[in-house]
Order: structure tokens, then sequence, then C-alpha cells
């Protein structure tokens, strides 16, 4: 009985991390896709591919983790470029890639998809 509690409360914790990770994937897609289109480059693979993890403190003052993740875009469909992105939390930490994405633009069309 006590083996069975401890592999389900395993199996849970398990599973509360897993789904914390897609969704910051998920987030980090997202966010790859509109620095992309505010740039007004070819987002390549459509997926984001996750690079790191780190225990960070968060701005609330718990631990959380630092994730890095990468993506791959074009500016004329031959040329292939890595662009970078951390997120702290839900957070958008650091972004490197298409020069002309602004954070500021890429902020705002997060925003105005979640209002609709």
């Amino acid at each position: 009985m006590p083996t069975l509690l401890i592999l389900m409360i395993v199996g849970a914790i398990g599973f509360a991390a897993w789904d914390r990770s897609r969704a910051a994937a998920d987030r980090a897609t997202e966010l790859g896709r509109n620095a992309c289109r505010a740039a007004d480059v070819q987002w390549l693979d459509q997926s984001v591919h996750a690079t790191g993890l780190r225990l960070r403190r968060l701005p609330s003052g718990w631990l959380g983790f630092e994730r890095s993740f990468r993506f791959d875009y074009s500016y004329d469909g031959v040329d292939r470029h890595t662009g970078r992105l951390v997120l702290r939390g839900g957070q958008l930490i650091s972004f490197t890639g298409p020069s002309a994405a602004q954070i500021g633009r890429l902020r705002k069309s997060t925003e105005e998809a979640e209002d609709v």
C-alpha cells in the first residue's frame, strides 16, 4: 500500500514537471513565431528546441526554472540562422534573433492575442 502511494506521488510530480515544460515550449514557440513575423523573416521547422534548464530565483522570490530555447529562421529561404530565447517562469528574459524584431513588438502581439 505505501509503495503504491509513493508511486502515485512520484507520477503526479513527473506529470506536473512535463506539463510545465510543455507550457514553456508552447510559449517559446509563440514568441519565436511572433519574432519572425515582426521581422518579416521565415520561421523554419515550425518549432523551438529546448537547449537548457537552470534553477533561478523568480521576481517573486521563489525558486523556479529558467529555460533556454533555440529556433531557426531565414531571411530569403536559402540561408539559415539560429535564434535564442530564454524564459524565466513565463517571462521572456532574453532574446537573440532576427535583428528587426523588437521585444516591445513581441510582447504587444502576444498581449493582443490574449485579449481576443
